[in-house]
């Protein structure tokens, strides 16, 4: 049964109308007007007279403004709960823009004569309306200015990383050593190319297993290293930008530089160095991580006890990568190691006499991981789908062996470093280990009956991702459930109150409003589960298929449900969000202390604030825009 609520209501509730009192609120309703606007009609055009301001009760509009070239450019979309045409307030004589309904749309138009008399009685409530007019404008001003911008070549990392940040440590010899002595070096050390160093300790030259070979081939190994080696390659400074050093291996026969800081040696810097751009050492770690056949040698290799896990992600960090590319490298590292924990498992049930699997499976990540979103702290959230199975006789046996392979599983990956889930969503429990039309039941009976823990359970359900096993068989777990979940209406409803559990600490006018005497700041429960969890709602509602919230944004903007702007927005946020993130975490390892997601904002500059004061008001924005659309599926009268 729906929960009917008056519009009036719905207005009364919605910032900034509840910073009205009751006398001033009656006074705007009594002037106040209800509209219907069908699909593609257009609440007002360009060059009408002056209008009043529409409160969008239910449907999508957008503002359409008109170049002089004839094309349409759209700046922005409205959202149930949000004001069309605030900029009215400020202008006289024809309007510069129209409005268009996307949807069927449910609008109350409220008198401009009105709104303005009350800005004029309360000071608190024309300070909001006008710091939203503001912020309309810079958007406004910002859209026209990417418009006109041409654009450019995309920055690529070796436009940003210097050569201090991929230099290996150099290996020398003694430019009198013989050239014997200088292969037993390049021996000890694994090295590739020694730096030759003169008697006065400078930087001679460059001797490379090349010239040494060519040497023993003569049958002269025993003479001087300064005979052989390579002179006029050059050298390099070590806060150079890795593309200088482009210019070097282009321009001369040399394949290694020697890298200098005022003069003195620090480093050498090869053409393989040049894969420490991004995939040099995470190449070696999966190459680690492939021979790790034992359960020691995995759990040597888990991120957090890595040094060059850790460094590495620095660097992708310094080099100025998105902080959701960085999270996404961390999550494939991830998969990695559950694979290779699955691999160890069934080598093990083997061993022990269980044989090989009965049936075919897949094993599924989910909640941050499946959505390819994690950072250092994450527990583990998985399960496993099994090929149908109920109608065979061995049954109970199939159910035994998939409990002890699963248990493995998770045991091994929490030796790895993924504490286990202390909600119970692992393999290992029953109900995270089923076969598909089991699994399809249980969403099924979500749609309808959930309650407040199924609902949490669901959340994490939902943004599975196959890493393992048979695809097919997620695949179609996807396919079958998207629909149905699309037309949900009561579980969607559901989820948008486990939501709302968490509210984004935001007052009025920017004021960061934090609980306690440490005023601490939870990233992932205050601001970044916000974003998440209201884009995860309007995919479901839609028929997205995508986890990942990049993904699901960029198909929301695609389907015309969010604004290219929103979505930017929401990107940006995650960004900025993920990068304090992540500054955070390694901060912490770095001082042994425990992983955490809170930060202390008063210690924070003025400009870490700005930054995260713009990433909540994205979210606070989101969670509004996300609740007020779904109320109109309680309707509203």
């Amino acid at each position: 049964m729906k929960t009917v609520k008056s519009y009036e209501h719905v207005i009364r509730t919605t910032f900034p109308f509840d910073h009205l009192t009751d006398e001033q609120f009656d006074r705007l309703i009594s002037k106040s007007k209800r509209q219907t606007y069908r699909k593609n009609q257009f609440l007002f055009y360009e060059e009408d007279e002056e209008t009043d301001v529409f409160f969008l009760l239910k449907g999508l509009a957008k503002n359409v403004l008109h170049r002089d070239d004839g094309q349409q450019i759209s700046v922005r979309y409205y959202y149930p709960g949000d004001l069309i045409g605030l900029m009215i307030l400020l202008s006289e004589g024809q309007l510069n823009f129209s409005v268009q309904a996307l949807e069927d749309c449910e609008t109350v138009l409220l008198p401009k004569k009105t709104l303005l008399q009350l800005m004029r009685d309360n000071k608190s409530f024309s300070n909001i309306v006008l710091t939203d007019i503001g912020e309309r404008m810079k958007s406004l001003y910002d859209e026209i200015k990417h418009e006109r911008q041409t654009g450019g070549e995309a920055v690529t990392p070796l436009f940003r990383s210097r050569v201090r940040d991929v230099m290996s440590k150099p290996t020398t010899v003694p430019a009198l050593a013989s050239v014997t002595e200088a292969a037993k070096v390049l021996v000890h050390s694994d090295a590739e190319s020694l730096v030759v160093i003169g008697n006065n300790g400078t930087v001679a030259g460059v001797l490379t297993d090349k010239q040494v070979i060519e040497c023993f081939l003569t049958g002269r190994g025993g003479e001087a290293v300064k005979d052989w080696m390579m002179t006029g390659g050059g050298e390099i400074e070590d806060r150079a930008f890795i593309y200088e050093a482009l210019a070097y291996f282009r321009e001369s026969r040399t394949d290694c530089l020697p890298v200098i800081n005022e003069g003195d040696l620090v480093g050498i810097f090869t053409a393989k160095s040049f894969l420490h751009v991004r995939e040099s050492k995470y190449l070696y770690l999966s190459g680690d991580l492939y021979k790790a056949t034992t359960r020691k040698k995995l759990a040597a290799l888990s991120p957090k006890a890595l040094p060059d896990f850790l460094e590495f992600t620095e660097l992708l960090l310094r080099e100025r990568t998105y902080p959701r590319e960085v999270s996404e490298f961390i999550s494939n590292y991830n998969d990695q190691i559950h694979r290779q924990a699955l691999f160890i498992a069934q080598k093990e049930m083997q061993a022990e006499g269980y044989g090989k699997p009965p049936l075919s499976y897949c094993f599924i990540v989910m909640g941050s991981q499946g959505r390819l979103e994690q950072a250092f702290s994450s527990d583990q959230d998985n399960g496993l789908i099994l090929e149908d199975y109920a109608h065979l006789t061995d049954r109970r046996e199939i159910e035994e062996y998939f409990h002890l392979f699963a248990a493995k599983v998770n045991e091994i990956l929490a030796e790895s470093g993924f504490p286990e889930c202390s909600g119970g969503i692992m393999a290992r429990e029953r109900k995270w280990c089923r076969g598909y039309s089991e699994w399809k039941a249980e969403v099924f009976r979500w749609m309808k009956e959930a309650d407040a823990e199924d609902v949490r359970n669901f959340t994490i359900f939902i943004d599975f991702r196959p890493i393992a096993g048979d695809y097919q068989l997620a695949q179609r777990l996807r396919e079958a459930v998207t629909e149905p979940l699309q037309y949900s209406r009561i579980l969607q409803a559901m989820l948008m109150k486990d939501t709302l559990r968490f509210r984004v600490p935001l007052q009025p006018l920017g004021r960061v409003k934090l609980k306690g005497k440490l005023k601490e700041l939870d990233l992932k429960k205050h601001a970044l589960m916000q974003i998440v969890n209201a884009v995860r709602i309007y995919a479901i509602r839609y028929g997205i298929t995508e986890v990942n919230t990049t993904a699901r944004l960029k198909a929301l903007k695609e389907a015309g449900v969010f604004h290219p702007r929103d979505a930017a927005n929401a990107e940006t946020a995650v960004d900025m969000l993920m990068s304090f993130r992540f500054n955070e975490h390694i901060r912490q390892i770095r001082q042994g202390n425990p992983l955490s997601n809170r930060l202390y904002y008063s210690n924070r500059t003025a400009e870490e604030k700005k930054q995260l004061k713009e990433a909540l008001t994205i979210a606070k924005r989101l969670q509004q825009m996300t609740e007020l659309s779904f109320q109109k599926n309680r309707g509203v009268t």
